[in-house]
């Protein structure tokens, strides 16, 4: 299937689709095979200044922010455009990101119907609350409160699931009456620009109120953390640029909606379906190589069946097949970039350098001599104040740590800077519904269940982040709430 069309190397700004400033292209490499794909748009400070400006123009001056039945339709129209061009999305992203096609009903098929469920809702949503009367020193008032859009969003994506991310973060603000400058990751820029080239084509969205950036430096993103005319900056990505985005956004006191890393512990009981439990920590740290930061990389064993548990984990890993993202049989792709693949390597190395021993895995697969390629790991004999076990490593690595007690899986489980996602598996359902509640996490899978969904709230606690994405708790994010009074 051809993705011909929509690869397009255009920016979007203020309605058109453009050449980047001098007309500065860069390669988009296919991580499966290391080659050009072709080019994309690579934008200047001057491109991305362009595009606030277009972005605040129209949040100002266009009745997008106070017309819901406007941007109800557009939703939709973005949706169906989508929808239609499916194929040549979902192909274009196996190219630029490495996602097997077994993914594309998760990270496609499904954020599309999402733009719908946002429609709906704000069909519904009620952006005015009445308070009543109140009565305050012998003065009685009229109280209500509004809702209304924060004004120009700067949306920075990541590339691991970029078009997912994309419309989970454009959506919701484009349907609180938003205007957005989307901000790709350097390695994945069509599945953003793409979108672009379908507002343009395919919409009644008007000019300025949604621009899609992509460039070879992530610098573009930092300008629009600093830039005083941008209200809300929401990014996904890891915790380290998350503490910087922090910090640069503070100068301005901006709001900063972060979707961060995770280090998500699975515990395992001993009276637990072995195979069902272990199974969901081994599918996640290959799906996408593990390319998912809700992934299930901490795999918590009772003591007693801890050696039983490895072997099984172990067995499970060496199963899974991996290799051309093309191949429907495939569970696992490349990781995203050379860049990337150092980076697990490096950590897998400095593992086995402090002494630990791949039980499985540990280095780039000898079958695979084009790709960035790295083979399922699972390591079972490292502290747990090691490198390896504490911090987020974004590839197909799986830890196993042992336990004594239930008290004890609790402990090792909130012992980590995150708080992304997490899961309990047990023999007793309740046992294991009780036990998700002292995980200090924003999700948790209680005995397999699947919480994904554009209605329920994603989102971590501690340094995995702040807010929440999807739901309508979501969509609360790129709202401001204005109270109102009024004599009586």
């Amino acid at each position: 299937m051809t993705y011909a069309g929509l690869n397009a190397a255009k920016l979007l700004i203020d309605g058109q689709l453009v050449d980047a400033e001098g007309g500065a292209t860069y390669d988009n490499i296919n991580p499966a095979t290391e080659s050009s794909i072709g080019v994309a748009a690579d934008a200047s400070t001057g491109d991305v200044n362009a595009a606030i400006t277009a972005a605040r123009k129209a949040f100002d001056e266009t009745r997008w922010s106070t017309d819901t039945a406007f941007r109800v339709r557009c939703l939709r129209q973005l949706q169906d455009a989508m929808a239609k061009h499916a194929d040549q999305y979902k192909a274009m992203a196996t190219a630029e990101v490495g996602l097997p096609t077994k993914m594309s009903g998760s990270t496609y098929d499904m954020p599309v119907e999402g733009l719908g469920w946002v429609a709906d809702m704000l069909e519904k949503y009620e952006f005015t609350q009445d308070f009543g009367h109140g009565n305050i020193e012998g003065f009685g008032a009229h109280r209500w409160v509004e809702r209304e859009a924060y004004g120009v969003v700067g949306a920075i994506t990541p590339w691991n699931q970029p078009t997912q991310v994309n419309l989970a973060k454009v959506g919701p603000a484009l349907a609180a009456g938003n205007t957005v400058v989307l901000k790709a990751a350097p390695t994945t820029p069509w599945c953003a620009s793409a979108m672009g080239k379908l507002v343009a084509e395919h919409t009644d969205i008007p000019p300025g109120v949604f621009n899609v950036i992509t460039s070879s430096a992530n610098d573009r993103g930092e300008e629009l953390i600093t830039d005083p005319r941008v209200d809300l900056i929401s990014f996904t990505g890891s915790t380290a640029v998350g503490r910087r985005i922090m910090k640069l956004g503070s100068e301005t006191i901006k709001k900063c909606f972060l979707e961060l890393g995770g280090k998500s512990a699975n515990i395992v009981f001993e009276d637990a379906d072995f195979r069902t439990a272990i199974g969901m920590s081994t599918f996640m740290v290959c799906i996408h190589a593990g390319q998912g930061c809700a992934t299930l990389t901490r795999l918590l064993l009772p003591r007693s069946r801890f050696e039983e548990g490895v072997e099984l984990a172990a067995q499970m890993l060496s199963m899974m097949p991996y290799g051309d993202p093309l191949d429907p049989n495939n569970l696992m792709g490349p990781l995203n970039s050379e860049r990337h693949r150092d980076r697990v390597e490096g950590i897998v190395e400095r593992a086995k350098a402090a002494g630990g021993t791949p039980v499985i895995g540990g280095g780039r697969p000898a079958h695979l001599e084009r790709g960035y390629y790295f083979e399922p790991t699972l390591f079972a004999d490292m502290p747990e104040d090691s490198d390896i076990v504490r911090n987020e490593i974004f590839g197909p690595v799986l830890v196993a740590l042992p336990f004594d007690d239930e008290a004890d899986a609790i402990r090792i489980a909130n012992d980590s800077i995150f708080g992304l996602s997490g899961a309990v598996f047990s023999g007793d359902h309740e046992r294991s519904k009780a036990v998700a509640r002292k995980i200090r996490a924003g999700t948790m899978i209680v005995d397999g269940g699947i919480y994904y969904g554009p209605d329920v709230p994603f989102g971590g606690y501690k340094q995995s982040g702040i807010g929440r994405e999807n739901g309508k708790i979501g969509f609360e994010e790129y709202l401001q709430v204005k109270a109102l009074c009024e004599p009586v």
